[in-house]
């Protein structure tokens, strides 16, 4: 259980390190004149944080326990 939920956690962040790279590298080429492409990676970045944080917290709680 222990093992799934830091490949999960690691899964995540580098998730989150992707939708930042893509996000930042979709706003420096100035292509994206509305702001839409970057508004969508910055909530895809948002919701990995998120999901990170989730899993961080379910490891405490299944550490905590045993």
């Amino acid at each position: 259980m222990h093992t799934a939920l830091i490949v999960l956690l690691a899964l995540a962040a580098a998730a989150t390190l992707f939708a930042l790279i893509r996000g930042l590298v979709t706003m420096a080429r100035g292509n994206d004149v509305g702001g839409v492409q970057s508004n969508r990676w910055m909530v895809y970045r948002v919701a990995f944080q998120a999901l990170a944080v989730v899993v961080v917290m379910i490891l405490f709680l299944v550490t905590r326990n045993s």
